[in-house]
């Protein structure tokens, strides 16, 4: 705390001539004896402050020393705290919130409406509707893992159904595509792993075993060409019939539309081939048809089939 407390009042006497010892106290909430101490270390690690005397009187940067306030200019200021105010939408963290304070802090009075201005024109707001009462439990807990490099347990379900229990250390995580991904090494496996966390259940931090965290061999295991893109990914060719354009403006993009003659649009996406995939091609419903690739088709002509059953045989009896 204190060297937060010694960075936020050099940040603030860059960017105001003057400030006094007691708003200084105020604003930190310790004594004005405390402030002057702080004050000690300052001018002890090279940055010459002094203090003035008299009504107008305050602590300020030493006449002729100043560092450069426009390292970051405003708009880029504005571009950390919007950046902060999104991330912070899952994965809010105190540090986040007390940077924000620091960053609102150096804004000149003169600027302080045109920043908020600017602060608040986006937000990108990565929790699902409804929100999420397990996602943000995990991630805090993870992130305390990260912090301490401990090991992690789990139990964990692939996207094939098939459950294992997973020890391993923890070294990133990641957002990617609305999911939520931890990068880890498995001890088990011997490699770096890709778990999502939506599949994690009884998840634990073993205390008592601490690591020394490893570095990926490449960018690879971040981008993920062999687990969050596996080999197997196919071109799928959707062919949306024009009632249901709206259904793939929504998935795909208005851009991703090719117009067909008679009035359907395509759109080809690659996509990993999975249980997922068939789940999702389903429940786009009878507006849309898999035209490639062939075996594609097949599966989910199958699965089509097997649901139709189950209602046919419900309405004959």
């Amino acid at each position: 705390m204190k060297l937060e407390r010694l960075l936020s009042i050099i940040i603030l006497l860059l960017n105001r001539r003057m400030v006094q010892a007691k708003e200084l106290a105020e604003r930190f909430e310790v004594s004005i004896r405390t402030i002057y101490r702080d004050i000690d270390a300052i001018n002890a690690a090279g940055i010459p402050i002094v203090t003035y005397q008299g009504t107008n009187g305050g602590i300020g940067l030493a006449e002729g020393y100043r560092l450069d306030r426009n390292i970051l200019t405003n708009d880029e200021l504005a571009a950390i705290v919007t950046a902060l105010h999104s991330i912070s939408t899952s994965y809010d963290k105190e540090q986040h919130q007390r940077l924000v304070e620091k960053i609102n802090s150096v804004v000149l009075p003169a600027h302080e409406e045109e920043f908020h201005q600017k602060t608040n024109r986006v937000l990108i707001d990565y929790s699902p509707w409804g929100g999420s009462k397990h996602l943000r439990p995990k991630l805090q807990l993870i992130d305390e893992a990260l912090d301490s490099c401990v090991l992690v347990n789990f139990t964990y379900s692939n996207a094939e159904g098939e459950v294992s229990q997973r020890i391993v250390e923890p070294h990133m995580l990641i957002l990617k595509g609305r999911q939520w991904y931890l990068q880890a090494y498995c001890l088990e496996k011997g490699e770096f792993r890709l778990f999502k966390l939506k599949r994690m259940k009884e998840l634990r931090i073993d205390h008592e075993r601490t690591f020394i965290r490893r570095n990926p061999a490449n960018q690879e295991h971040i981008e993920g060409k062999s687990k969050l893109k596996p080999s197997n990914v196919p071109e799928v060719v959707f062919r949306f019939q024009d009632e249901a354009r709206h259904i793939a403006e929504e998935w795909f993009g208005i851009e991703e539309l090719l117009p067909v003659e008679d009035g359907s649009w395509l759109v080809k996406k690659e996509y990993p081939e999975n249980e997922w995939l068939y789940s999702f091609i389903l429940s786009l419903g009878h507006h849309v048809e898999v035209l490639e690739p062939q075996h594609l088709r097949k599966i989910i002509a199958s699965r089509a089939t097997k649901i139709a059953k189950i209602y046919i045989n419900d309405h004959a009896t």
